[in-house]
């Protein structure tokens, strides 16, 4: 029996050495989710597999189940006596995080292990710079490296000024133009490809992330669907899949998301320009509002930051500060921030009833 190479898919000397510690479990990587199903790669093969019900009872939120592109020890390497056995899930050594759609603050783990996140965003109706925004925080969180994908180039008639509104947000992150009609693209993302590294690929739906995955395998492997007439994709892949592509490289194709949660993003490396020009306002503390000397709004009225930009970050800044909490605690954060000038609203009571005191003297 042929064996599985695993080093092909991603395994390293880091997650060797880890594995060694639980002796006598088989090493495996998860290549797709169906609910509470996982289907796993091991040496001798592909089986399916559950967690065990001491890994779901340590579970404290969904973001410690397994997810594709995790590797996981199971009490076996083969689908002999049922459903394999999940024990341990091997530290990430990244993951790519968002709020769990429709719940209030739940995280839940997209793809885990990757070394190239592809931003997906076609050249219609979906471009969205603030999008673009927010898709980098949190790519660059996951502890992978963002590259921007552009699909679609056909439908767009001025590629060069949305290359030129993109810089303004994504300085320093490769850009690439794909057309779904021709091979245009495609040499620069294979790239990123390679012997046992991962990338994965994410967007709203139809985009085109099942096309570009079809032509990097050379075959209608994953189906795909045009868009709505209101221009919105249909949701063309209804699992996650972990694939391994025939030139080597493993690639994870993701649901499209319309729900982004802003857990711990670093908002610090996705608005780097916005950071910069803070440390040289008047006050540490500046809002970038009203204060004088602010050198972010100076930068608005000199042409070399779009008001929009600012607005997204400061957006992305609050729902990050009220991320996990419940509604009262919200209530309460907001309260604290309108008396933060008097220290938390404890001080402005005690500055309130000192005023009074005076005035009866």
């Amino acid at each position: 029996m042929k064996r599985t190479d695993m080093k092909s898919l991603g395994l390293s000397q880091r997650f060797i050495t880890e594995s060694s510690i639980y002796a006598g479990l088989a090493l495996g990587r998860v290549i797709s989710q169906s609910k509470d199903l996982y289907k796993v790669i091991t040496e001798r093969g592909e089986v399916a597999a559950e967690i065990s019900g001491k890994l779901r009872f340590a579970a404290a939120s969904a973001a410690d189940y397994p997810a594709v592109g995790d590797f996981v020890m199971l009490d076996r390497d083969d689908d002999a006596g049922g459903n394999a056995i999940i024990h341990h899930i091997l530290t990430r050594k990244s993951a790519f995080i968002r709020k769990a759609a429709g719940t209030a603050n739940a995280e839940q783990i997209v793809a885990a292990n990757i070394d190239t996140v592809f931003i997906c965003m076609s050249l219609n109706n979906d471009y969205n710079l603030r999008r673009v925004e927010r898709y980098l925080g949190i790519a660059w969180d996951s502890g992978a490296i963002p590259v921007i994908i552009l699909t679609k180039a056909d439908l767009c008639d001025d590629i060069k000024e949305k290359l030129r509104e993109l810089d303004t947000v994504a300085c320093g992150v490769e850009v690439l133009v794909t057309s779904s009609l021709t091979e245009d693209g495609l040499p620069a993302i294979k790239k990123h490809l390679g012997e046992g590294r991962t990338i994965a690929f994410i967007g709203s739906s139809g985009v085109g992330k099942s096309t570009l995955i079809n032509k990097l395998l050379c075959k209608d492997m994953l189906s795909t669907q045009g868009l709505r007439n209101d221009d919105k994709g249909r949701h063309t892949t209804t699992r996650r899949e972990l694939i391994v592509l025939p030139d080597g490289g493993i690639v994870i194709d993701t649901p499209g998301m319309r729900e982004l949660g802003i857990e711990s993003v670093d908002l610090a490396k996705a608005f780097a320009d916005i950071d910069t020009l803070a440390a040289k306002c008047r006050f540490h503390d500046c809002t970038h509002t009203s204060e004088p000397n602010c050198a972010v709004q100076q930068a608005i009225k000199d042409g070399l930051l779009k008001a929009e930009r600012l607005a997204n970050y400061q957006k992305m800044q609050k729902e990050a500060k009220y991320e996990g909490l419940n509604f009262r605690q919200i209530e309460e954060e907001k309260i604290e921030s309108m008396f933060a000038e008097f220290g938390g609203i404890k001080n402005a009571r005690e500055f309130i009833k000192q005023k009074s005191k005076r005035k009866h003297f």
